[in-house]
């Protein structure tokens, strides 16, 4: 069998189910073919498993039926900064090498699933950067162009699937690793929400932002990975169980940048690319929300320009006070700069990332997801070497926020500037949403119409994400002590109820304040030929589980029953008993009860 430019996972699994080919001929001719672009590019792999062993893991798998294996023979690749056991652990310093006992934990949990690890692929050393140019082993390049940058830190990582060498990679992400070279060799990277994969037998970076990300053809691939490789690991102390929220996936509100925000280093090219972008994403069934960029770009600036660079400084610090001369020189002038923080500084640092924390989540208000550009654009290797910490400063605007805030992103291609050089966008969530944002994202990559990779021979194979919570949607309005800032809105919070828009009901609605009730609250009830001015209700989205746990709390007298908006629309609403309603006060001339309650 012909093996396809790119290897996607639904594809070769589907060859190997039929009988068409065998984990043998896998690892054969991706051997072959990084053989072959080491030619062009000689800095993409730090270590290769050994031939005879691909060859004795290939006929293990053999021995079992592809059928009961998920992953069965698919190739991938490894960051240099994740344990593999039989492969040194580098991080791209020779000094710091070592061979670890046993593989990280997401590589056992791949491997039980029938993936097969080629090898472990460059990296900026101890994954600090985003330019792929900070390793002693060589520094990858843009499969489209070699003057450019692969992007960093998971250089080789992006360089292997973009180049058809893996069917997938594992890298990791702290500021951006996973998704700047995605978009630079225009492929999908996905950053799962902070410790859904473990992190245990990970180099780490910054630990209690660090995340091991996928790179992958498409976004189908890139979640079936996250799927395998997910799971709780008390080994690891950041680690979490993924506890799956909902995003709508038809009708939904992204954040964009403010045309005064949009910022791309003069390259109008990209400029043009991301207004694109958001036309598609519209045609999609989104509605644009401009949204406010400033706290998240504050947050950026505590990673590297803030107390946090003590925490890279803490990851390594033995080996740092030891070997500091044995270290890439802007690597280790990064960390040199701990030394300027005390203490206080970073507490005074951690205050600062929750506050901003509550900040960004009131953001999740006012639209779904975030969509914004990857990189303002992609810069020449000899610019790094010019001016290697604004260079990377620039590649991280966009990027640097999302681990600091606890949100996961999946950055896919965007389509091409007229030089060949490729561009893309990041898709940002809430944390927890990842199945949902990745079928969003896919429904975009899609639609661009675009070949991945180099060849760009081949579109992505998205498998639509019709079942589960996301396809059955319920709209619920609230007139009383549910409304934000009231006592009872934590119960819309537990369901992560998201505010669809504050409106007014029909003119035919009376409102009463209960008496005796705690906390206080209203009734609603419909006087049919009552002509008001309409009360002002919040209407949230809930999932139709959440929706069903929501009402079975909801005490007497109320009940859940139809109301009809000012608009004609009707939602799922509170109404009351009638005869204990008007046992209360008539505050129908308030106009809701949030004024009432501000004129009491």
């Amino acid at each position: 069998m012909t093996l396809p430019n790119m290897l996607q996972i639904t594809s070769l699994l589907s060859a190997c189910r039929a009988g068409t080919l065998t984990p043998t001929d896998l690892v054969r001719e991706v051997s072959a073919r990084a053989d072959a672009y080491a030619a062009k590019d000689p800095a993409v792999w730090i270590s290769r498993v050994p031939m005879e062993r691909l060859l004795a893991r290939a006929a293990e798998l053999e021995k079992l039926p592809a059928a009961d294996l998920p992953l069965y023979g698919i190739p991938f690749a490894v960051k240099d900064n994740i344990d593999v056991a039989g492969l040194p652990t580098t991080a791209a310093c020779p000094a710091f090498a070592y061979e670890p006992r046993e593989s990280a934990e997401v590589i056992k949990r791949l491997e039980a699933a029938g993936a097969i690890v080629i090898g472990k692929t460059n990296l900026d050393q101890f994954a600090t950067g985003l330019v792929g140019m900070r390793s002693p082993y060589g520094q990858p390049h843009c499969v489209f162009n070699a003057d450019y940058v692969s992007g960093g830190s998971s250089s080789g990582s992006a360089v292997a699937v973009a180049a058809g060498l893996v069917s997938f990679s594992l890298g990791t992400d702290t500021a951006g690793s996973g998704r700047v070279p995605a978009a630079f060799n225009n492929i999908v990277g996905l950053k799962p929400s902070r410790g859904v994969l473990s992190t245990y037998g990970l180099v780490p970076a910054c630990e209690s932002l660090d995340c091991i990300s996928v790179f992958a053809g498409s976004t189908s691939d890139a979640w079936e990975v996250e799927r395998v490789a997910g799971a709780a690991d008390a080994r690891a102390p950041f680690s979490r169980t993924l506890l799956p929220r909902s995003l709508p996936l038809t009708t939904f509100r992204f954040g964009i940048l403010p045309e005064s925000e949009r910022f791309f280093d003069g390259n109008e090219a990209n400029a043009a690319l991301y207004a694109q972008a958001i036309k598609r994403l519209e045609q999609l069934g989104g509605t644009p929300v401009e949204l406010d960029f400033a706290p998240l770009k504050e947050t950026a600036a505590l990673l590297y320009s803030g107390p946090f660079v003590v925490e890279r400084l803490a990851a390594i610090k033995g080996f740092y006070h030891s070997h500091r001369k044995d270290m890439d020189p802007t690597v280790g002038t990064i960390l040199d700069g701990a030394a300027n923080y005390t203490a206080t500084d970073v507490f005074d640092g951690i205050y600062r990332q929750h506050a901003l924390q509550q900040i960004a989540q009131r953001m999740w208000d006012k639209f779904d997801v975030m969509l914004l550009p990857t990189a303002p654009r992609i810069v020449t290797k000899q610019e790094v070497i010019e001016q290697p910490i604004a260079a990377n400063s620039l590649l991280g605007a966009y990027t640097n926020f999302v681990n600091l805030l606890d949100m996961a992103a999946c950055a896919v291609p965007a389509g091409f500037a007229s030089d060949g050089l490729p561009f893309g966008v990041t898709f940002v969530s809430p944390a927890f949403t990842d199945e949902d944002l990745t079928a969003l994202a896919g429904r975009f990559h899609e639609a661009l119409g675009e070949g991945i990779g180099v060849a760009r021979t081949e579109k992505p194979l998205v498998s639509e994400k019709q079942d589960g919570p996301s396809s059955e949607r319920v709209l619920l309005a609230v007139v009383g002590a549910h409304l934000k800032g009231f006592p009872l809105h934590w119960q819309l919070e537990k369901e992560h109820a998201v505010l669809r828009e504050t409106t007014l009901t029909a003119p035919d609605y009376r409102l009463f304040a209960l008496p005796d009730a705690t906390p206080p609250k209203p009734g609603l009830v419909r006087e049919r030929g009552f002509a008001g001015a309409g009360l002002e209700v919040e209407v949230y989205e809930l999932d139709a589980t959440g929706f069903g746990r929501f009402v079975a709390s909801v005490p007497q007298p109320m009940s859940i029953g139809r109301i009809t908006l000012a608009s004609g629309k009707e939602v799922c609403g509170f109404l009351c008993s009638e005869a204990v309603a008007r046992s209360g006060t008539d505050i129908t001339s308030t106009g809701g009860w949030r004024s009432y309650m501000q004129e009491k």
